[in-house]
């Protein structure tokens, strides 16, 4: 058998366009709605500025969640990555992934516990990363993530047999 390379994809996890498509619709008519009822009728000006400020905040996450799952998750025998290079965690650095029904994970991912902190980060409808957890998943294809969340297993069972 060949031997792979350290920087060989093993596992790749591409958001779904048709989740794509309705979950920055539905964020973006969250914000005109809001947005409009702020206009339209306002019911005082205090809650004016809330709703044109919740509107505004819902366009940003909109915005962020089109150019977050345009990406593409890499997984490598060292580290698990977008593919534009972006590092999400090192697989050296995993603990345990959790995959219960459960676990405060995202929808059709997995949950990474680590040895040691990393910086937060978040790119909406594909990954996030708070301290000692990563959670992958969102508007990904649950066999995508699954195969990914096996792969890592391996890995890590892998690893614990040679320790």
């Amino acid at each position: 058998m060949a031997q792979q390379s350290e920087d060989e994809v093993l596992a790749r996890v591409t958001p779904s366009m048709g989740r794509r498509i309705l979950g920055i619709g539905m964020l973006a008519f969250l914000a005109v709605l809001v947005i409009y009822v702020a206009i339209v009728s306002p019911p005082s000006l205090g809650w004016q500025v809330f709703l044109i400020a919740l509107g505004t905040g819902s366009l940003m996450i909109a915005n962020a969640m089109r150019k977050s799952t345009c990406r593409t998750l890499e997984l490598t025998r060292t580290e698990l990555r977008d593919d534009t290079g972006t590092l999400v965690v090192r697989i050296e650095d995993i603990s345990s992934i959790d995959r219960g029904a459960f676990a405060f994970k995202p929808s059709n991912g997995f949950l990474l516990r680590l040895t040691k902190p990393y910086a937060r980060d978040w790119r909406p409808g594909l990954w996030w990363r708070s301290a000692t957890r990563v959670g992958v998943g969102g508007m990904t294809p649950m066999r995508a993530t699954k195969y990914m969340a096996e792969v890592i297993a391996i890995m890590l069972a892998e690893r614990e047999q040679q320790d």
